[in-house]
């Protein structure tokens, strides 16, 4: 079958070159975004008159056709056609004659492709703002649910001050709403319509960009025709975005990983979201984490993938811009797939707050507020940390925990230091006096909760 573009060439394609070039094997997800810019388009040409009504008519009839048979699994994409665009209008021609031949006026393969990828973004940014949605209200149930347990904070892995679970779980919350801002922003940049710029410099038939632009639901039209047919800035601040989303559910992945151990011992997975191990019959492995973590490796590098490609373009369109389509596709896919199944894994993940309260009490947790108990006795603070320093090394030396120090051991080291201490170095009095905006205290925290709601 001749291409559409084969006027000007006197021999065939070699089947290699045709090889290398094809893209259907993977952008024939664009199909019913191609169809809707065709058939806006079409809407345009209309309106310039370029169309008679029938002949928009038939245009529209056929394309829908078409969409029909490749939802339906009907169609047989032709990978000697290139691309998903010469696919449709192809078939189209073979199902309504030379009349679909008009359709291709006023608009190039790149404004086209351009205007598709948007369409496929801002479709898939509201499928993971969804999905961004639904993981933040589990984490949010599970932070109400689990509201009063205690578990003790990390700095540099170790022990270092007691939090209640709903404060630590609320914290993931912040990355993934900051997650959800970031996208947002995304999608206002990808919601130009590039349509009616053509190959670069625009069009000679006098099509109302603005109209077809509402038919498509685009906010606007783009300003320059160069830039907009050689613009993947959208592209780039989409797989930034991801990236830094997919890295937030790395993070939550090794603390996962972590807390499921035996070291830890503070959550355990459900059967149905862990596996087994083919020699060692006792293994219950938390390989979802694992997997969510690994992928988020392949996430980053798809932004340096486009990163790569555009540095070095001239203006305006470079057929290195295929490649930018594989990535994405790819990052999209991952994103939505690992934000899936980690809801699914904390909806049914439980926990064991003994085992999280048993550690909190270790590794001297609340020595800062032994340190600030003799600030409030007019100690200055670096005075106090040093006297809490020696405090904490007596207590190794003798193997005792703050708690199991007598009031005389206390006073060995200060008299400010009264009988009311256990008050404060305990880890319920630690957790209720850290009560500014934002810490952990179980009133800030009920508080937080309400916003978040408010705020998912």
């Amino acid at each position: 079958m001749s291409k559409l573009w084969s006027g000007r060439f006197t021999a065939n394609t070699a089947q290699e070159v045709q090889d290398f070039t094809e893209s259907i094997s993977y952008d024939w997800q664009l199909y019913k975004y191609d169809i809707q810019g065709s058939i806006a388009h079409a809407g345009g040409l209309k309106r310039a008159k370029v169309l008679a009504l029938t002949e928009y008519q038939k245009i529209v009839s056929g394309l829908k056709a078409i969409e029909k048979e490749i939802d339906q699994g009907k169609f047989k994409f032709d990978s000697g056609l290139e691309d998903i665009h010469m696919n449709i209008e192809t078939a189209l021609t073979q199902k309504i004659g030379d009349i679909a031949k008009k359709l291709h006026t006023g608009r190039s393969r790149n404004d086209q492709v351009a205007t598709d990828i948007r369409l496929y973004l801002k479709a898939n940014i509201n499928f993971l703002l969804n999905c961004l949605q639904e993981l933040n209200e589990v984490l949010a149930r599970q932070a109400e649910k689990n509201k009063d347990i205690i578990l003790p904070g990390h700095t540099h892995l170790q022990i270092a001050q007691p939090v209640l679970l709903a404060h630590h779980l609320l914290a993931y919350v912040e990355m993934f709403l900051r997650d959800k801002q970031r996208l947002i922003d995304v999608y206002a940049r990808t919601d130009v319509m590039p349509l009616g710029s053509a190959a670069l410099a625009g069009t000679t038939y006098p099509i109302d960009r603005k109209a077809v632009a509402k038919e498509l639901g685009f906010s606007s039209v783009s300003e320059n025709s160069l830039d907009a047919v050689s613009d993947r800035d959208f592209i780039m601040e989409f797989q930034a975005a991801a990236a830094v989303l997919m890295t937030h559910l790395s993070r939550m992945s090794e603390e996962l990983i972590l807390w499921n151990s035996s070291q830890f011992g503070y959550v355990e997975l459900a059967d149905n979201y862990t596996t087994g191990s083919s020699i060692m019959p006792q293994k219950k492995n938390p390989d979802i984490p694992e997997l969510v973590r690994g992928k988020t490796g392949r996430v980053i590098g798809n932004l340096m993938n486009i990163l790569t490609i555009m540095k070095g373009l001239p203006l305006a369109y470079n057929r290195d811009l295929q490649e930018d389509k594989q990535p994405l596709f790819d990052t999209v896919k991952t994103t939505v797939d690992c934000l899936r199944i980690m809801t699914g894994l904390w909806r049914t993940i439980k926990f064991n707050p003994n085992k999280m309260l048993a550690d909190a009490a270790k590794g001297f947790s609340t020595a800062t507020d032994l340190a600030d108990y003799l600030v409030r006795q007019s100690i200055p603070f670096r005075e106090a940390h040093e006297i809490t320093g020696k405090i904490v090394r007596y207590a190794l030396e003798h193997g005792k925990s703050l708690n199991e120090m007598s009031l005389a051991e206390y006073q060995l080291f200060s008299k400010k230091i009264a009988k009311d201490i256990y008050k404060y170095i305990s880890l319920t009095g630690s957790v209720r006096s850290r009560k500014t905006y934002g810490g952990t205290a179980p009133e800030q925290v009920t508080a937080a909760l309400k916003r978040v709601k408010k705020r998912i």
